[in-house]
């Protein structure tokens, strides 16, 4: 069954430039992995500094694989010291 994630991500007002560039390198490495469906970076047209990742995988097992790969691990590293508060991440599984 496929799982869904939408991540939340507001960042500090002044490294809006440098949160583009270290999504755009997340998601055209992750869109070549095995399992993802869509992984696309949505810019909240009301609130600057707010994206969300719009995530789909094949499986639970393939999003598992995801969390450990070096793409994903330099980006949190990186992303961490220009966030304004956590990250928000809802995961499911679709009804309808």
């Amino acid at each position: 069954m496929n799982l869904h994630i939408v991540a939340l991500f507001r960042i500090k007002e002044n490294h809006l430039m440098e949160a583009v560039e270290l999504f755009q390198k997340l998601v055209f490495a992750t869109r070549k992995e095995s399992g993802c469906l869509q992984y696309d970076l949505i810019e909240d047209s009301v609130n600057k500094g707010t994206f969300f990742l719009i995530e789909l995988w094949e499986s639970k097992e393939h999003h598992h694989i995801h969390d450990s790969v070096e793409h994903l691990v330099d980006f949190r590293k990186n992303i961490s010291s220009i966030l304004e508060e956590s990250t928000q991440v809802y995961k499911g599984l679709k009804i309808y």
